[in-house]
């Protein structure tokens, strides 16, 4: 599992983006880059970086399910995860 401070990092950043899209939508409508250099580099939605949700696991990482490969497996074969079978032929 990751460190906590990694994950809470990620959670800050995301609400940051989110806080910031309208201004920084606005602000590159009307080409004002001077304004645009002023704001928070975390509310740069380039800088998130997906996670999973559970163990804070950054490769691996599946985005229809926001799950590492590791727990998705695990999940699967526990039947927590509706639709999802183990294939066999």
């Amino acid at each position: 599992m990751a460190k906590k401070s990694l994950i809470a990092r990620e959670v800050k950043r995301a609400k940051m983006v989110a806080k910031y899209a309208d201004l920084r939508k606005k602000l590159k409508e009307a080409g004002d880059y001077d304004a645009l250099d002023k704001l928070p580099r975390n509310s740069l939605p380039i800088r998130l970086h997906n996670r999973c949700k559970l163990t804070g696991r950054p490769k691996g990482y599946m985005r229809k399910f926001g799950l590492c490969r590791v727990k998705f497996r695990e999940m699967a074969l526990d039947g927590k995860i509706p639709g999802i079978t183990k294939a066999s032929w």
